[in-house]
């Protein structure tokens, strides 16, 4: 590699948080069916914290009627819909049915006190169906399973940079690496973030993330914006190069080959709906 050129890499990509702007948009957008406010304000409460938890940007819309829901209801306006059966005016099993005319895809969980309904809330393709009241626990896992068939680059975590937080999407995240106390994580568009923190504690937050990883000490990049492997490099579609550690170089570039082989096959079973 040439003298200076991975310190030139971290000078050019230093930039004042001040100037960058990252907009973060909900990614599962959650409706909330229920003509009891007790329970709407619950599920609100449990589907925030999930999201704050687990990394998803949530947002949940409460609707206290079926009625409501529908007029505001359009194919593709949410990711998940928690139904309650028994409410006043038109059930949910009837909402279901009139909300799968124009989308088949939306998750759809039922909520409901009595079980009574349940072969009738499957034949409207439900995801879960809950019985009231119910756990956080149930909640939480049911909103795990769903953010599963969502893509996995829609995961976000927090970093404090210049004295502010932002969020920023794994997706974004292009590489990081150590600059003396601090991680350089550098975007996809070039831009960086200067973060207090050591590579142990940025990799603990990707949550064990497979694109990243780990080429030499105090270095990780994204699988998805590798190149190649050349000369002791990892090549950047950036055309960044890192130095790879010898000892490391065959198993950085195997896992980057599994990491891609498994992405191919998730997409195969998704497919195939298994």
């Amino acid at each position: 590699m040439e003298a200076g050129r991975f310190e030139t890499y971290f000078f050019c990509a230093i930039l004042r948080l001040d100037f960058i702007r990252i907009e973060v948009k909900p990614i599962l957008k959650i409706a909330l069916v229920d003509d009891e406010q007790e329970y709407l304000d619950g599920m609100g409460k449990l589907c925030n914290s999930f999201g704050r938890s687990a990394g998803y940007p949530v947002e949940a819309v409460p609707f206290c009627s079926a009625g409501d829901f529908l007029e505001a209801f359009s194919g593709g306006s949410f990711d998940l819909v928690f139904m309650d059966i028994y409410m006043e005016g038109m059930d949910g099993v009837a909402a279901a049915l009139e909300m799968r005319k124009s989308d088949s895809g939306c998750l759809l969980v039922f909520l409901t006190s009595s079980t009574d309904f349940m072969p009738d809330a499957f034949s409207c393709h439900a995801f879960e169906y809950v019985t009231k009241p119910f756990s956080e626990k149930r909640i939480f896992d049911i909103l795990a399973d769903a953010v599963k068939v969502l893509p996995q680059e829609q995961k976000y975590i927090e970093l404090a940079a210049d004295r502010k937080t932002v969020r920023v999407f794994l997706s974004d995240i292009a590489s990081a690496a150590t600059d003396a106390h601090y991680i350089m994580v550098t975007l996809a568009d070039g831009r960086g973030l200067r973060c207090r923190m050591t590579m142990p504690e940025f990799m603990e937050k990707t949550g064990g993330d497979a694109r990243f990883i780990p080429i030499n000490k105090g270095i990780a990049v994204n699988a998805e914006f590798i190149l190649e492997f050349k000369n002791g490099c990892c090549v950047m579609e950036s055309g960044a190069r890192f130095p790879v550690r010898v000892r490391d170089s065959a198993r950085a570039e195997q896992m980057a080959s599994d990491y891609h082989f498994e992405k191919i096959r998730s997409r195969q079973r998704h497919r195939k709906g298994e």
